[in-house]
């Protein structure tokens, strides 16, 4: 329930689009919203108890609200979003990037010089940008020197300093770099063609520049100017490589932005690249840290608007992985199923997914405990386990033709395997293949050992298989009454599904899940444990079986070879000296004999 001085205000709050801002005792505004109905929102924060601890935490500051009523909730959109930037509330999402990119400026100026710079200052200059990678700006600002001979002194050439001729021409202009519009070798016109074709350039239409030289390269060879025409080849030649080497995507696209966005347990990771004429001149990834639960569709609204902003994107389509609302009829956002335009969507959420990796992996060497952590979450999340997994087992049955079969236990304590504590089961009570029987019997023994010994039991049993090898494993847990009390799931091989007891539909997580990575890890590592034993079984019976048709060759002197030499292979390529030393000489002579050893 709302406080009763908050009571009055909630009554009074209109069922219509608008944005609201809650205010703490200080009177700073510690969060702000939109809805389509600000009534139903501003109330359903106060009529319930919120699950989310952060959410409670927030109501529970809040002594005033504010609320401003617009038409439209594209309308509430962005006067949210400015209003965020503005205030900086504590509890909304903001776009975590303490980094300042690199820009390409065309400045305002009579000639204007082309640089690029951090800082951007506001006088009429045009600016291309912010480029993330600052290899790339370097890249463009070589390619623009060398097509295009642009002065980079900062002096003031207007007309009448270059008619009073205040200047003269310095070292750059005796090197070929610029033309020396200073002393009035060179006329506004001719140097503004250069600057139009630098725009287009950085805006992605590099075609266009490309038909204009070859047509001016043509011209020139008619009018017997050859080596003005040699000129032009070369620019060609730069821009035809420049353009091979650009993330083309197709000639099909002209504009389009792209955001997409992956999530874990505190973060969103969202990437978005700009399209333009068939390539991207842009893109960025950025880590969104969740502050109330926000949903991904939140997030991305919120982050396509800034984004938009900082790189003055003027598209009309956006591309998303989900259906994003509340754009207006200015914009068209798609959710592609096939073609180029979907594998721009894929292209974006493997840059969103390997920006995520990447982060993790430095977080995990700078602080593995708290990778840990947040990998146990996840899964507790995803499996929706009643408490954190910081103690997982899995088993797998290992046999062939039904012989020699063999469980195998593996252990994983903070996330990471303990493998002290893992276990193989030579089976006991199963006569012939019986896959389920010898699962239940090894979960059966596993547990009842545990008990009896007062040691901890796991939160999670992991069961290599489905539906069958899971209903045995149960059986076991039942008749220790610990059914109900260890969460425990099936894991069937060919398409991953995992099962729950009681559930016959599995559920499937994503493919990229770590969730789903640790359990394979863990089943695979069972797998591996097993079959190791199994073979070491299956070798130790072939050794005794065929020592056993040697006369003279005993129980006691079994052992002595099993031990020392482990195979037959061991004993044929042991010397004598090194068979007398185990068994002695009459035993090595018998050995020697029948092995044909020499």
């Amino acid at each position: 329930m709302a406080p009763d001085h908050l009571q009055l205000k909630l009554k009074t709050i209109p069922e219509q689009p608008g944005i609201y801002q809650y205010l703490d005792k200080e009177g700073v505004i510690i969060y702000v919203g939109k809805a389509k109905n600000l009534k139903k929102r501003v109330t359903s924060y106060f009529v319930k108890t919120q699950e989310n601890a952060k959410t409670r935490i927030l109501v529970k500051q809040i002594i005033d609200i504010h609320y401003l009523v617009v038409d439209t909730e594209l309308d509430a959109l962005l006067l949210e979003n400015s209003l965020i930037k503005k205030y900086q509330p504590k509890y909304n999402i903001q776009l975590k990037d303490d980094k300042t990119y690199p820009w390409i400026c065309i400045k305002n100026e009579v000639f204007p010089r082309v640089f690029s710079t951090r800082n951007l200052v506001r006088d009429g200059s045009t600016y291309f940008g912010p480029y993330t990678n600052v290899r790339m700006v370097n890249t463009l600002v070589q390619l623009i020197k060398e097509l295009y001979q642009l002065r980079t002194c900062s002096f003031d050439l207007s007309d009448k300093n270059i008619q009073q001729e205040k200047y003269k021409v310095c070292l750059e202009y005796h090197l070929g770099n610029c033309k020396a519009p200073c002393v009035g070798q060179q006329t506004k016109e001719e140097y503004g063609i250069s600057i139009q074709h630098i725009e287009a350039i950085l805006k992605g239409q590099i075609s266009t520049v490309i038909n204009y030289v070859k047509k001016t390269m043509m011209e020139f060879a008619d009018m017997y100017r050859f080596e003005d025409a040699q000129t032009m080849k070369e620019k060609l030649e730069l821009l035809e490589n420049y353009k091979a080497k650009s993330t083309i995507v197709s000639p099909k696209i002209q504009a389009v932005d792209v955001i997409t966005a992956i999530e874990d347990e505190k973060s969103y990771f969202v990437n978005y690249l700009v399209v333009s004429n068939g390539a991207i001149i842009h893109g960025i990834t950025l880590e969104v840290q969740k502050k109330l639960e926000e949903e991904e569709r939140e997030v991305l609204l919120f982050a396509l608007l800034n984004l938009r902003e900082r790189f003055q994107s003027i598209s009309k389509e956006v591309l998303t992985s989900i259906p994003i609302d509340a754009l207006g009829s200015d914009f068209k956002c798609n959710v592609p199923q096939i073609g180029d335009k979907k594998n721009l969507v894929d292209l974006s959420l493997r840059n969103a997914k390997f920006y995520r990796l990447e982060k993790f992996k430095h977080q995990k060497i700078t602080n593995p405990e708290e990778h840990a952590e947040r990998i146990l979450r996840t899964i507790q999340k995803d499996l929706r386990l009643s408490e954190l997994p910081r103690h997982m087992e899995c088993f797998d049955n290992s046999n062939i033709q039904g012989t020699n079969p063999v469980s195998a236990c593996v252990v994983f304590k903070e996330g990471k395997p303990s493998k002290k504590d893992y276990r193989h089961f030579n089976v006991q009570t199963v006569v012939g293949p019986d896959d389920f029987a010898t699962m239940e019997e090894a979960v059966f023994r596993r547990y009842r050992r545990l008990l009896d010994e007062n040691e901890s039991l796991p939160q999670l049993i992991i069961i290599d298989g489905g539906k069958g090898q899971l209903g045995a494993a149960l059986k076991a847990l039942e008749k220790l009454d610990l059914r109900g009390k260890i969460a425990i799931i099936g894991i069937a091989k060919r398409l991953e599904e995992i099962f729950f007891p009681g559930d016959s539909i599995p559920i499937y997580l994503d493919k990229r899940s770590e969730s789903l990575k640790v359990i394979q890890f863990m089943r695979n590592e069972a797998h591996r444990f097993g079959i190791t034993h199994h073979r070491n079984r299956r070798s130790k019976g072939a050794f005794v079986s065929e020592l056993e048709g040697i006369t003279g060759i005993g129980e006691t002197t079994f052992k002595k070879l099993m031990s020392t030499f482990k195979s037959i292979n061991g004993i044929k390529k042991a010397s004598k000296e090194t068979l007398e030393s185990c068994v002695g000489k009459a035993k090595t002579k018998i050995l020697m004999e029948y092995f044909s050893l020499h």
